[in-house]
């Protein structure tokens, strides 16, 4: 998929097919049947966009024009304002500015939210956006009114964040929506809202969220200004700012946070945090980002401290199992078998007698199956999917062990670790470690232990190079502070939590990078 824009400039006749007149290509001209037909040009006589003609006034009347595009604004609104405002008593008189200022004080009372625009490109936007443009002939300019519709999927239980006792709605695609969830949560009159559009031929909105006097101004500058240099055609999810917003690319690890429950995002931004949500994704970003946010849920929030404590030592558990399980597994059983059991040993050479491949084959083996049966049970039908990657797992391990091509403790090895990286609720941390824990395995079949902490060493170096907007990734554990830790590792009740976390001083720092590498799209 092609997404940045050309070098070369674009010629705005021949996307638009020329125009019937030339004053009404950037300004909207007096002549109505010239707009009208610059209008339809540009959107290529697409037959979706409806153009409703009413005369008010005198006879002969002026002429009054009514636009909009069929699914993305709502028949009912258009049919009401012209039945009960312009199908009224109109002004007898043709006097243009009586009869414009009696036509806005009536779309006024029956649409709501107008605005009248002087701009080409910002009305052919509108128009696209889903509102309807309302022209009079012999009178300049245009008014807007915001009466979108179109068919939104109805808001639901998350599906990617679940949890036991909270909220069940989540974020779906319809960014007003996305922005109403939000607000019916945080009554809250500093609660900041920012628009802009990005893409250039997109034209995605995307909505800034904040609150003022909790979050650093220059961490809201720097959103802005990395935001602003946005230079593509099309942003057609979340995913596509996280890449060009993100401080350091080359990396595997996640840097900004993404949910799709709104009670995450309300809490995220009571710390000082930034919520971006971009129209036509359910999943909103939050920055800045630290790795411990990956490793928590709302559900820790709805439950004694204790159990989410509890909660959280098994998943940094669960972490470090997926990451060096197997890689552990291989040297153990290659470079230092006196740290086994003389009875395991013992069970573990009898296993392997008439295995043709090395640990590091059988791990390298396994893991790349599971994988595979992973992504199937995902991309298959879900009635069948995850039915058919529980018994393809199941069958595959025993007709594996039985077939002698490994050992009945490498699939025990591989399916732990497959369990642990369902314990993680970060998706993009899991999928970080998922690959990384295969580097790690080459390391463990070619040095040992000493391999595993080398790699250790470098992950953990890399790691402490990252930054979010300014905060270090791993704070508060690096750099450590320990009047930090109340919500990272350890869950502090309620009661005592009366302080915010340290970001609102970090965040909006400049990132080590190069001005290139951070705007880089």
């Amino acid at each position: 998929m092609v997404f940045k824009q050309t070098d070369q400039p674009r010629n705005n006749k021949e996307n638009t097919g020329g125009t019937a007149s030339q004053e009404a290509e950037r300004i909207l001209g007096r002549n109505l049947d010239d707009t009208l037909s610059a209008i339809r040009q540009s959107l290529g006589n697409s037959p979706d966009v409806i153009v409703r003609p009413v005369q008010i006034g005198a006879v002969p009347g002026v002429r009054v024009a009514v636009i909009y595009i069929e699914g993305l604004s709502s028949k009912l609104y258009v049919n009401r304002f012209l039945s009960q405002s312009l199908g009224e008593d109109n002004p007898d008189s043709n006097d243009n500015d009586r009869i414009f200022e009696t036509i806005l004080a009536k779309a006024s009372s029956t649409l709501g939210n107008l605005k009248v625009l002087n701009d080409w490109d910002g009305m052919i936007h509108s128009l696209l956006s889903g509102h309807i443009v309302i022209l009079m002939d012999g009178r300049s300019g245009a008014v807007i009114a915001d009466i979108r519709d179109g068919e939104w999927r109805s808001i639901s239980e998350p599906t990617t964040e679940l949890t036991v006792r909270g909220p069940k709605d989540s974020f779906i695609e319809s960014i007003d929506t996305n922005i109403a969830l939000v607000r019916r949560r945080l009554k809250n009159p500093n609660l900041r809202l920012e628009t802009m559009t990005i893409g250039n031929e997109s034209k995605t909105d995307v909505a800034i969220m904040y609150i003022n006097g909790v979050t650093n101004d220059r961490l809201v500058s720097e959103v802005k200004q990395r935001l602003s240099a946005i230079e593509v055609d099309a942003i057609q999810g979340s995913g596509y700012l996280e890449e060009l917003i993100r401080d350091q690319t080359f990396t595997p690890f996640p840097t900004i946070f993404n949910t799709e429950r709104p009670d995450m995002a309300v809490g995220n931004m009571l710390e000082g945090r930034i919520a971006l949500i971009v129209d036509g994704t359910p999943f909103t970003l939050i920055m800045p980002t630290t790795f411990s946010q990956f490793l928590k849920t709302t559900e820790d929030y709805y439950q004694r401290f204790y159990f989410a404590v509890f909660l959280r030592f098994v998943r940094y558990f669960s972490f470090f199992v997926l990451l060096l399980l197997p890689s552990s597994y291989i040297a153990v059983t290659t470079f230092h078998h006196e740290m086994i059991p003389t009875s395991l040993i013992i069970n573990l050479l009898a296993q392997r007698e008439g295995i043709p491949f090395p640990a590091y084959f059988e791990a390298m083996l396994m893991e790349i199956s599971f994988e595979i049966m992973r992504e199937a049970g995902i991309r298959m039908p879900r009635a069948v999917g995850q039915a058919v990657s529980i018994v393809g797992a199941i069958v595959l391990g025993t007709a594996a062990v039985e077939a002698g091509v490994v050992t009945a403790m490498m699939v025990i090895i591989v399916s732990l670790t497959g369990i642990a990286s369902f314990a993680i609720p970060g998706l993009p941390l899991n999928n970080a470690v998922r690959v990384i824990r295969f580097p790690m395995m080459i390391l463990a079949s070619t040095f040992g232990f000493y391999g595993i902490m080398m790699g250790m060493i470098f992950l953990v170096a890399h790691m402490t190079s990252l930054k979010s907007f300014g905060v270090p990734y791993l704070y508060p554990f690096s750099p450590f502070d320990p009047w930090r830790q109340k919500d990272t590792f350890w869950r502090s009740p309620i009661k005592t939590s009366r302080t915010r976390p340290d970001l609102k001083e970090k965040a909006g720092e400049s990132p080590d990078v190069p001005e290139g590498e951070r705007h880089e799209s």
